[in-house]
């Protein structure tokens, strides 16, 4: 995996680790866009947690800033960040899969010689 694309999905394991962030993004998941004090009225965190974990979320990729009427602006999911992590994940599983197989393999026909000695 490129360098760039480990330090995305590094910056998305690391928001994701926040429950605060991870309620956030789930709202905006069911809900669609919305603003801080629309979020604020949802969950259980005030509007200045919501526009805090907001920022850094934005910061990551994770959800797009929109300005909207009024000087309000409107939060959006970006689903690219976590596209690249789902990558990353799957390579991890690729890599790590192959030698779960040959361990259950070698397991399933016994073991080694040594083993059987025991």
């Amino acid at each position: 995996m490129a360098p760039d694309a480990e330090a995305v999905a590094e910056q998305v394991f690391t928001a994701l680790a926040d429950p605060t962030r991870r309620a956030i993004l789930a709202a905006l998941a069911s809900g669609g866009p919305a603003t801080a004090t629309d979020l604020a009225d949802r969950l259980p965190i005030t509007r200045q947690a919501i526009a805090k974990h907001l920022a850094l979320l934005a910061d990551v990729g994770l959800v797009t800033a929109e300005p909207g009427e009024r000087r309000r602006v409107r939060y959006r999911l970006r689903s690219a960040p976590m596209q690249v992590a789902q990558r990353f994940l799957a390579a991890l599983a690729r890599d790590w899969d192959s030698p779960l197989s040959a361990l259950k393999d070698h397991l399933d026909r016994g073991g080694s010689t040594a083993d059987r000695r025991t």
